[in-house]
């Protein structure tokens, strides 16, 4: 069992991502299908499907990963929000990664989005990850 998915997926993505992998298969939850398309919105991905299994407890995200020749499109991938320690934060507050080259990933009533999307909607919430 895992006790935290999204600090599960963000490991198999950056282990996925320093052996140069194509894809990286995920099991699937709603949150983690949320993030994936936060990823894709920002281009730090290059898409992701849906695979079913005859299991319904089966089903996964298979992950595309984006590359530009050999470097790496995504360089770093951070948990801020822990299931032991969460961490919010107010609209005005919204924390910003690298000056502007990252996004930091944010959980809010209105569903998943980057910390700047969140602030155009004056929207707070749990900061989930930052990825740069």
């Amino acid at each position: 069992m895992i006790n935290d998915p999204i600090a599960d997926m963000l490991t198999r993505i950056r282990n996925a991502n320093q052996r140069r992998f194509k894809t990286v298969e995920i099991p699937y939850s709603k949150i983690k299908n949320e993030f994936a398309k936060v990823l894709i919105d920002e281009g730090y991905i290059k898409d992701f499907k849906i695979l079913n299994s005859d299991n319904v407890a089966k089903k996964s995200i298979l992950i595309y990963l984006k590359y530009k020749g050999q470097k790496r499109v995504i360089s770093g991938l951070k948990r801020i929000s822990k299931p032991g320690l969460r961490v919010y934060s107010r609209s005005e507050k919204l924390p910003k990664v690298l000056n502007g080259f990252g996004i930091a990933v944010i959980s809010t009533s209105q569903g998943m989005m980057t910390a700047k999307n969140a602030k155009l909607n004056n929207l707070g919430g749990e900061v989930l990850a930052f990825v740069w």
